[in-house]
């Protein structure tokens, strides 16, 4: 199935149902209008020459033209190739690995994409979504002109979506996801979820980010439901928001659920109709899952996936977890995807024993233009998500780490997870992140260094909550520094940026 046949199979069963609302401006689109949009769209970008295969990048804020803008693509079986407005200072880059026709973005972005575009040659059209500026069409004359469509390709084996990594252990490589396994991959996460017709899901962080388009927008829209995106998210304005819409589903990342939660705490109640958080781009905090079923009495459902998949790996259900033991699980795998681990060897671990987290089913096509990485990590058909867990005897996955973020400390393997969700379990600690410093003479090791943010008024002795910590990991914390901060730095997809940490504790070392 295509991506964008979701929107045209709800317009069959229900035109004037809503189906996308952009918060900021309360403009909405009924199924049948965004269809007639997504064919306006789909015109445009064939009359500048879009073809099959075409890369469309997307360069915008959260918005109603944004989806429209995919939808367009899509529809004309061109490829939407998606930058997070937050790394403007790197367009460029981005622009060069997928060449694409046609850049949309919005107007306060224009001096970026001039500077990106004149180190890029050949993209042939700009389109500005907000109106006509010098060397860019105006978006809303091309939708006015209502230019014939072609027919559409439906190739549904065809690349439809391009979203690229965090580039946490490298450059950004742009994860190409085709249009049936990431159908495929949405309905199994509509049936974990539960998600109905009659749900609201409400989508606050970046549309760049696949996790939106598999946590938010395609597995409503394969129930018939109504999404909700929005881009000025604040602790306040987002609890209005949520209220005003009736949403009953947040998909967001742990900072803005934690938000939800104190806002939530400072109101005495949750928003209306909200009957479960989604969270992905990060680990869960124990303290956060634990607030959102003892505090508000909703379920915290944690995601565990990444860009290359369109789709997660594991996906817990929509009810409150009560034994404390089984809270940090995030859930079994889904039935679109065969997950194991395995072992150094090579060979599948049996329950409850530690290795890299394996998996066979859909997942991306592969890098754009990086046949090499793509080799890397997709050979033999099995996807190596350089991720370290362990499946239980119920098959619910936890996940420890990233392969790439183990510290060798004194000749012992740590896992940042086990320190930094032992520090959040301490009472005054909102967050914690585990880092590890150069350090000569300790036989290519490192020199742990835990930095930690105080939740609001909390005063904190640093030794006594390093003692408390000692208690309940089995490593020896003797040569750990702990160090407070007044924030952490954040990826533009909610995780914490170590890369950012470790330069500045070198910076200030």
């Amino acid at each position: 199935m295509l991506m964008h046949q979701l929107i045209t199979d709800g317009a069959m069963r229900h035109p004037d149902k809503t189906a996308f609302v952009w918060v900021d401006r309360q403009a909405r689109l009924s199924y049948a209008e965004a269809v007639a949009q997504m064919e306006r769209m789909a015109g445009a970008l064939a009359h500048l020459g879009v073809r099959q295969g075409d890369r469309v990048t997307v360069f915008a804020h959260n918005g109603m033209d944004y989806l429209l803008a995919m939808l367009g693509a899509w529809r004309i079986g061109a490829i939407a190739a998606l930058v997070n407005v937050k790394f403007k200072d790197d367009l460029a880059y981005y622009l060069a690995d997928h060449r694409p026709r046609v850049l949309i973005y919005t107007h306060d972005m224009r001096d970026a994409v001039l500077a990106a575009v004149a180190q890029v040659p050949g993209i042939d059209h700009l389109v500005c979504m907000d109106g006509a500026q010098p060397g860019a069409h105006a978006l809303p004359e091309l939708m006015a002109q209502a230019f014939a469509a072609p027919p559409d390709p439906e190739d549904e084996t065809g690349i439809a979506h391009l979203s690229y990594t965090s580039g946490t252990t490298g450059k950004p490589k742009g994860a190409c996801l085709s249009h049936e396994p990431t159908v495929r991959a949405s309905r199994c996460i509509a049936e974990r979820l539960r998600v109905r017709a009659e749900d609201v899901s409400f989508g606050p962080t970046a549309l760049s980010s696949s996790y939106q388009l598999v946590g938010n927008l395609l597995p409503a829209l394969s129930r018939g439901a109504t999404v909700h995106v929005m881009r000025f998210w604040t602790q306040t304005a987002g609890w209005d928001a949520l209220e005003q819409a009736q949403a009953s589903i947040l998909v967001g990342n742990p900072t803005l659920l934690e938000e939800l939660r104190t806002e939530s705490a400072l109101r005495g109640r949750a928003p209306g109709r909200l009957r479960m958080g989604l969270s992905g781009g990060g680990p869960v905090p124990p303290t956060l899952k634990r607030a959102w079923r003892d505090e508000l009495r909703l379920p915290l459902v944690e995601s565990f996936g990444q860009s290359e998949l369109g789709g997660f790996m594991a996906l817990g259900y929509p009810e409150l977890e009560p034994e404390d033991s089984k809270l940090m699980r995030v859930g079994p795998a889904l039935p679109d995807k065969e997950v194991w681990m395995m072992g150094p060897d090579g060979q599948r671990l049996p329950p409850g024993q530690l290795g890299e987290i394996v998996l066979r089913g859909g997942f991306m096509w592969g890098y754009w233009g990086k046949p090499g990485k793509t080799e890397e990590v997709t050979a033999q058909g099995l996807l190596r998500t350089g991720d370290i867990g362990l499946i239980d005897h119920d098959g619910h996955v936890t996940m420890r780490g990233r392969r790439s973020e183990l510290l060798h400390v004194d000749g012992v393997n740590w896992f940042p997870r086990d320190v930094e969700e032992a520090l959040c379990r301490q009472p005054g600690v909102r967050q914690a992140a585990l880092i590890g410093l150069p350090a000569e003479g300790r036989d290519g090791g490192v020199r742990p260094r835990a930095f930690i943010t105080r939740q609001a008024g909390a005063e904190l002795d640093l030794a006594r909550l390093k003692a408390a910590v000692q208690a309940e990991v089995a490593y020896d914390l003797a040569s750990m520094e702990v160090v407070g901060i007044d924030e952490l730095p954040m990826t533009p997809t909610g995780k914490i940026a170590k890369g950012d940490l470790l330069t500045l504790a070198m910076a200030t070392h």
